[in-house]
């Protein structure tokens, strides 16, 4: 009897050591603002049971903060996933080993160039580069080329290049045209009196002040100040056949590499990649455009499969962002 008790207290203990292997949770780090990824991973924790411990950049990290915890964490990972704003960062630790491989099936609609073929990154709802104008203008840039042409002098402003989209923007250019016709059109800038700006956003405000007559901003930007009914039309430029077309800026999500809760980590990026989220952050403040065709979008908001976009490699982007720092260091100074 003594032997029976023991055996079935081993198998109970058992079971119960088997319970606690398996996780209930994710952790996440996230560079996306809280206030837009926040109510997506609530839903995701609803909808599976899956607890979601997430870590938020702050304002004051600009981004970065997070993304250089995880590098700090390379050879101990605390987190499962890291939720990019964009697709540079999570390019930058493919490139350091950070990410792990994961093809989500719901990772299949999204075309080929807004995801690492190997599935070390993958990006979703994004923010295009577009112009906005102000309704004064008695004729609409059609191009980013606008800003060297000398129609437009002194008419035009622009977000410093050595920081955020823009800074993606230039060595998206690099990568596109190459160096001598990017480097001509960072000199052209000053020659036709472009004004530098701190942020997308005060770009936007200037125009829509009529003080400037377009600027190159985030479509977030554009679509925030064309809701709150400010001076502004939205462009989306060289969208001429033969053209380079609008850079998009997707979201990316990101495995990491040795991750304490695998399983949960890939249930979380196929949540992420579904189209549902997708139509979820499109109709939500961030106003952004699916990548999955055919998603159900607001009037504001295009189908991705309506725009001519540049097809630009993200890892060609992340290596000419550092390698241009340089160039746009002298730039600023001079």
């Amino acid at each position: 009897m003594r032997r029976s008790h023991a055996l079935a207290a081993i198998a109970i203990l058992t079971v119960l050591a088997g319970c606690r292997s398996v996780s209930s949770e994710v952790v996440v780090y996230v560079s996306e603002d809280q206030v837009f990824s926040e109510p997506v991973l609530k839903d995701f924790e609803k909808e599976t049971g899956i607890r979601v411990k997430a870590v938020f950049d702050t304002e004051e990290a600009k981004s970065t903060g997070v993304m250089n915890r995880l590098i700090a964490e390379k050879d101990n990972p605390r987190a499962d996933v890291y939720w990019a704003n964009d697709p540079i960062r999570a390019e930058l630790l493919r490139q350091k080993g950070i990410a792990a491989a994961y093809v989500s099936p719901n990772a299949a609609g999204i075309p080929d160039h807004f995801k690492d073929p190997q599935g070390y990154w993958t990006g979703f709802s994004a923010r295009a580069r577009l112009l906005v104008v102000n309704p004064a203008a008695k004729t609409k840039p059609a191009s980013i080329e606008a800003y060297t042409d000398p129609a437009w002098k002194a008419k035009g402003v622009i977000a410093n290049p050595l920081f955020g989209t823009t800074t993606a923007q230039v060595a998206a250019l690099f990568a596109a045209w190459g160096d001598d016709k990017a480097e001509a059109f960072l000199d052209g800038l000053k020659k036709n009196g472009v004004k530098v700006s701190t942020s997308n956003g005060e770009s936007a405000d200037l125009v829509a002040s009529g003080e400037f007559e377009f600027a190159l901003v985030d479509s977030d930007d554009g679509f925030s100040r064309a809701k709150q009914g400010k001076a502004v039309e939205i462009v989306y430029p060289d969208q001429q056949e033969g053209g380079i077309g609008c850079l998009i800026v997707p979201n990316a999500v990101v495995p990491i590499n040795g991750g304490p809760n695998g399983a949960n980590a890939k249930r979380l990026m196929d949540y992420l990649l579904s189209k549902e989220t997708e139509r979820k952050l499109a109709f939500s403040d961030a106003a952004q455009i699916p990548l999955h065709a055919g998603v159900e979008t607001p009037p504001l908001v295009p189908r991705i499969e309506k725009l001519r976009t540049m097809k630009v490699s993200y890892a060609d982007v992340a290596r000419k962002m550092q390698e241009i720092q340089p160039i746009l260091e002298k730039w600023a100074r001079e």
